[in-house]
């Protein structure tokens, strides 16, 4: 148990910062799934509207600091991959 108001604070600061990172976290997980889901279902569409919700949730990551730049480069390039792919095999 923190004893000093300046560690009672830092806990208080920890649990809001935690809760925001989950939030970004969470919404980067779904928008990565959703364009795996429509690569999967090889629907070309919907997968070039998912990627460019996953790549703002991405960059979103990478300024809050929740992704490192070059996870998030690298996240950014295998999902655009995926997405290219589909084009190739219609």
């Amino acid at each position: 148990m923190p004893i000093l108001k300046s560690a009672k604070k830092r806990v208080l600061q920890t649990k809001v910062r935690q809760a925001r990172n989950y939030n970004t976290r969470t919404a980067l997980r779904k928008a990565i799934r959703a364009v795996l889901d429509a690569v999967d279902a090889s629907d070309s569409a919907a997968a070039e509207k998912a990627l460019q919700v996953a790549f703002k949730a991405i960059d979103t990551a990478e300024k809050k600091n929740i992704l490192h730049k070059n996870t998030a480069a690298r996240r950014k390039s295998s999902l655009a991959r995926s997405v290219a792919a589909i084009g190739k095999k219609a």
